[in-house]
């Protein structure tokens, strides 16, 4: 999804601030962004070589407990941002998931700079991913033969849960859709619709096998009733081994945590196609009567 960014964009001025001053300032920094997350930007002159940033973000699954909410698996993920800059500490400054120790002085020089930062300042976007790539990469685990089929509840975004079901040989991820305007409604009910004819062409084959319905699947049962009450229906996909291995992996996690922005950008940008011609249309009718 090419219309949406990684990096935290106020995050990535910052850094690239106290980079290009390439001597320590004293800057004390709390940045707050969409999503109840945190940074605390902290560097002081008494600290020449390092720069300090906390991240505060919410748990993406509410029903795993782990002490900040950090698994191994996302530590792992964060130090591998950058080895040689990013340093881990422990234990994290208290009221945030996680604390970096940045050596800005072994970021290189030229245009990898702009690269290492921007990979920094995408820190958030490694922690909610990593949390969604420990889950689907045990598709094929013991558990899902078992009868452990539990449903799991994630929030990326507040007031827009959706779905991990844990099944044999694979996992099915269901989004429930809602919007203020009715209107929004009917674009993005025809937008699904859409989107499971082309899904179900040869063309994508491969892609994630997706399924609209105005009423919750099976899978859902038992869930609260406010999760449920939807005005735009459930959108599922069906995630098996092929869609997690490799490279496929990282862009089926950023599809799925960003799948409700993608159908409101494509709603909002319908809408504006629809205006505009509306718009006119109008203006040669007046033209004639004119």
């Amino acid at each position: 999804m090419a219309c949406l960014e990684r990096a935290s964009p106020a995050l990535k001025r910052i850094l690239l601030k106290l980079y290009r001053e390439n001597k320590a300032i004293e800057i004390d920094h709390h940045l707050y962004e969409f999503g109840s997350v945190e940074y605390h930007i902290q560097s002081s002159t008494s600290d020449t070589h390092y720069t300090y940033l906390s991240v505060s973000t919410p748990l993406l699954s509410q029903g795993v407990i782990l002490p900040n909410g950090i698994s191994q698996y996302t530590k792992q993920m964060v130090k591998g941002i950058c080895p040689d800059v990013v340093e881990i500490m422990e234990p994290a400054k208290e009221g945030y998931q996680i604390t970096l120790r940045l050596d800005l002085s072994k970021i290189p020089n030229g245009k990898d700079s702009i690269k290492v930062i921007a990979d920094i300042s995408a820190v958030q976007a490694v922690i909610l991913s990593s949390q969604l790539k420990e889950m689907l990469m045990n598709v094929n685990s013991q558990d899902t033969f078992q009868g452990m089929y539990k449903t799991i509840k994630l929030v990326y975004h507040p007031r827009e849960p959706f779905f991990i079901v844990r099944q044999p040989q694979k996992i099915l991820a269901v989004f429930p859709i809602r919007f203020k305007d009715k209107t929004d409604v009917i674009i993005a009910t025809a937008f699904f619709q859409e989107l499971m004819d082309v899904g179900s062409s040869e063309k994508w084959a491969k892609a994630p096998p997706c399924c609209w319905s105005p009423i919750p699947p099976p899978e859902l049962r038992g869930e609260p009733f406010e999760d449920l009450s939807t005005n735009g229906g459930f959108v599922s996909f069906d995630i098996s081994s092929r869609h997690v291995k490799g490279k496929r992996l990282d862009k089926t996690v950023w599809s799925l945590l960003n799948f409700y922005a993608y159908v409101k950008y494509h709603v909002k940008s319908t809408r504006s196609f629809i205006q505009r011609r509306m718009r006119k249309r109008l203006q040669r009718l007046v033209e004639v009567l004119n």
